[in-house]
């Protein structure tokens, strides 16, 4: 597999605030989703299930990166998803909505935020606002632990498992929507699929967690779905995430309410921003950044709506000690699996 990186990162943003109506519309209706769901299964898109949230490439963590990122100080930069339930069978009610659900668990994903950054993809000009994974850099559009042991399991296998599955890529929608070659080569070699996507029963506890006290989630449901978690919202679910046992239902209460803690200490602003010093050798710059990037978008809505060059990444993230990325080199981009 090849694909070409360089000025694209289609698969880190949400990008189809750039198409016009009707090309979001086609887009909407081809079910776009940058990875297979471990919820989904052969089932034609129009009966899969919808999550709750917008974003349209969530990207699933594992329990282990979800305990490495508490250990690290970024519950921050993690948001969970639930799904509607496919039927009434697999349903359990939570603020009036059927959730999808496993045994009477509510199952979830815990993934990586998009706060608003502005950048400039696919040979754009200008720069646009757009919802973008809070650890790509809007200056090169690369992503900032790209090489470090952080870099979450799914993305470095991107997209070969949504080729191995038959699933349209992200590289595939860009290359239709904005010209160029993005996919240069589909055919797949053992190594660049990894384990193996997560999927069904093997996924649960590991990547598809269940949560064993429904009524805790009571008005969680209906703040995901109009994009208003707390950080309390958030820190539940990572803690029932980081206390999962992969392959059953079994919740460590240990490591719940250790990991509920350290969430809560790292998360206390209105929209979730860590608490912790934000000098430049801080391990937990994600959150001040957070609510920078919020900040500075809700300031240009208010104005005209205008976005600010992508270099402002220096002071909002790389000053409060996020990685630098390395940038492009001319007739660099093109990498055998994963993604910048």
């Amino acid at each position: 597999m090849e694909v070409h990186c360089a000025g694209c990162a289609g698969c880190c943003m949400d990008w189809t605030a750039l198409l016009d109506d009707h090309e979001m519309d086609q887009t909407r209706q081809h079910g776009r989703g940058r990875f297979a769901d471990a919820s989904a299964s052969a089932d034609s898109e129009s009966e899969r299930r919808p999550p709750f949230d917008s974003d349209a490439n969530f990207v699933p963590l594992t329990r282990n990166e979800v305990r490495a990122f508490l250990e690290k100080g970024m519950a921050a930069a993690m948001t969970p998803r639930f799904w509607h339930a496919h039927d009434e069978h697999e349903a359990v009610e939570i603020d009036g909505q059927q959730v999808a659900a496993i045994a009477g668990r509510p199952v979830f994903f815990v993934g990586l935020r998009k706060p608003p950054k502005p950048v400039a993809p696919f040979g754009r000009a200008e720069p646009t606002w757009l919802p973008t994974c809070v650890f790509l850099d809007p200056t090169t559009l690369q992503c900032r632990i790209h090489d470090d042991e952080q870099f979450p399991a799914e993305c470095g296998v991107y997209p070969a498992h949504n080729l191995e599955l038959g699933h349209e890529t992200e590289c595939e929608r860009v290359e239709e929507a904005f010209g160029d070659d993005r996919l240069l080569d589909d055919q797949l070699s053992a190594n660049e699929l990894g384990d193996g996507p997560l999927l069904g029963s093997q996924a649960v506890g590991e990547k598809l967690f269940c949560h064993p006290r429904p009524d805790d989630l009571a008005g969680i449901i209906k703040r995901l779905e109009v994009g208003t978690l707390r950080p309390e919202d958030r820190a539940e679910c990572i803690a029932v995430a980081s206390a999962s046992s992969p392959g059953t239902f079994a919740i460590s209460e240990h490591h719940y309410e250790t990991g509920k803690a350290r969430a809560m200490e790292t998360m206390t602003s209105a929209r979730g921003g860590d608490s912790a010093d934000s000098t430049p050798d801080s391990k937990s710059w994600v959150g001040p950044a957070i609510d920078d990037w919020h900040e500075h978008y809700d300031t240009a809505a208010h104005d005209d709506g205008s976005a600010p060059s992508p270099d402002l990444a220096v002071t909002v993230e790389e000053d409060r000690g996020a990685p630098k990325t390395p940038g492009w080199v001319d007739g660099e981009g093109e990498v055998e699996t994963g993604t910048e």
